[in-house]
């Protein structure tokens, strides 16, 4: 089920969300009460789909539950055990590495198998049949977050969690099930067991996914019309597959923004707060900047849980750079099952260890060209996401830069440019913090501040209307991130 779905915001949220509150206004009802309904209700969403699914997300909650008792059960025991502290240490990472490769064995069958078959079958000229297994929705986030809850209990960050209902909602909980943010399990814990609520929270819980929905709906999917028109042109030009990789950039960025704004706004409210997931990155000066604001809990992810455990930067030089290698290719990996995100993630490694080493000069060394590259390194680095796989990723580097017998413009170019011109304008202001600005200095006045409040509930009543037409009216609806 997609929030940008008639299903979703006019049955399953209404439902859920009413239920969630008659439960709240009961004194008698226990948080584990209100914790199991909206864990019944993140499994229908989740099954709405692909019910055999569940299945598979069961069985990675019950086995994550389980292990972490296991885990802190053994650490506990080693802990008074008087073989000294490296036993201890020795039995205590073994137990984590087991129930770490517990967890991936799901990830990788499902996700990596017919990966590893396939090229398996390309190196040794071998036949063995691809197993055609489908993707689970989410998976990646979900196992992410299992393992982020197995490594704060062996951290001792957290204690083990007894009660199952609670871990399976951390698990399973809708707003961030499919797309995350990914959240630590250590940010989580408190929440799980007692969280406030207000009307502030729900009025604001509720402008941020009208916002974001408006992102997705309005900006994402046309500017996917736009990418998926070029894709099927038979009149490609230099120029066309320069907008056609700035559309992408941002269908990209709106497509999983808006996501994030949405879930983020979910989760408030229901008295969660979730970690901030964007931050303008198409304003940053370098590409370590860009990182730092792009798909931010991913990001801190592999640095909590793999590059500082790895040792970062702390053995040296060349173990950082190896690290940074590792984390990047590890990084891509996770986005797909192909060649073509482990070069992604690759071609983000080499410049971010320029950048790093100080061998890439132009990052913070005169403004504007600091940002025309980091825009440009990331509209290359899209094309080659995007791409089905190498050799179509190359075919459009190479008609980006002109090599071939491309002209530079032709005419269907110039008319999809002048039929998306305004959606490609507003869309690029939309990705910059303009509109937020304005809207902060507006408010440091009274008249500013009463207009605000004035304008702000019918220019939300008004995204969300026009975003339900969009919805009622159109088809092309998709999420790009489902298939991570």
């Amino acid at each position: 089920m997609l929030f940008s779905s008639i299903p979703f915001l006019y049955y399953f949220l209404p439902v859920t969300a009413v239920l969630y509150f008659v439960l709240l206004g009961m004194p008698s009802a226990s948080m584990d009460l209100k914790n199991g309904w909206l864990l019944a209700a993140s499994l229908f969403f989740y099954a709405w789909g692909e019910p055999r699914h569940v299945l598979l997300m069961t069985a990675s909650i019950l086995l994550g539950y389980l292990s972490g008792i296991w885990m802190e059960a053994v650490i506990s025991r080693a802990g008074k055990d008087t073989g000294g502290s490296k036993a201890r240490d020795r039995q205590a990472k073994w137990t984590l590495v087991l129930c770490i490769l517990m967890q991936l064995g799901l990830l990788v069958y499902f996700k990596y198998a017919d990966f590893f078959i396939r090229n398996l079958n390309g190196l040794t000229g071998s036949s063995l049949p691809l197993l055609r297994l489908k993707l689970p929705i989410g998976v990646s986030f979900y196992t992410f977050q299992m393992l982020s809850y197995l490594a704060d209990v062996y951290r001792g960050e957290v204690p083990a969690q007894r009660s199952l209902i609670r871990l399976a909602l951390y698990i399973s909980m809708f707003p961030q099930l499919i797309a995350g943010p990914i959240v630590r399990y250590s940010e989580m814990a408190g929440q799980l067991e007692n969280r406030t609520h207000s009307l502030d929270d729900f009025a604001w819980g509720i402008r941020r996914f009208v916002l974001g929905l408006s992102k997705k709906v309005l900006f994402a999917n046309v500017l996917g019309e736009l990418c998926e028109a070029f894709k099927t042109s038979g009149d490609k030009a230099v120029l066309f597959y320069w907008i056609y990789a700035a559309a992408l950039a941002l269908h990209i960025y709106f497509d999983f923004s808006g996501y994030s704004d949405m879930a983020i706004g979910l989760g408030r409210i229901f008295g969660f707060r979730f970690p901030e997931n964007f931050d303008y990155p198409y304003i940053a000066g370098s590409i370590t900047g860009f990182w730092r604001r792009w798909h931010i809990s991913l990001g801190v992810w592999f640095r909590d849980y793999v590059y500082i455990p790895l040792g970062g930067s702390r053995a040296g030089r060349l173990k950082g750079i190896i690290n940074i290698l590792t984390v990047w290719m590890l990084t891509g990996f996770w986005h797909g099952a192909a060649w073509n995100f482990i070069l992604w993630g690759l071609f983000f490694a080499v410049l971010l260890i320029l950048e790093k080493t100080g061998l890439l000069k132009y990052p913070g060394k005169g403004r504007l060209l600091s940002h025309v590259y980091v825009i440009a390194a990331v509209m290359i680095s899209f094309v080659i996401f995007d791409a089905a796989d190498l050799k179509e990723a190359a075919a459009c580097l190479a008609g980006m830069f002109g090599v071939g017998e491309l002209p530079a413009v032709s005419m269907e170019c110039i008319y999809y440019l002048k039929s998306y011109r305004v959606v490609l304008l507003a869309a690029a202001v939309g990705a910059t913090p303009l509109c937020s600005r304005l809207t902060e200095r507006m408010r440091r006045s009274a008249v500013g501040e009463r207009l605000l409040n004035l304008l702000e509930p019918a220019v939300l009543a008004a995204l969300l209307l026009l975003s339900t037409a969009y919805l009622v009216d159109g088809s092309f609806n998709p999420f790009l991130y489902f298939r991570f």
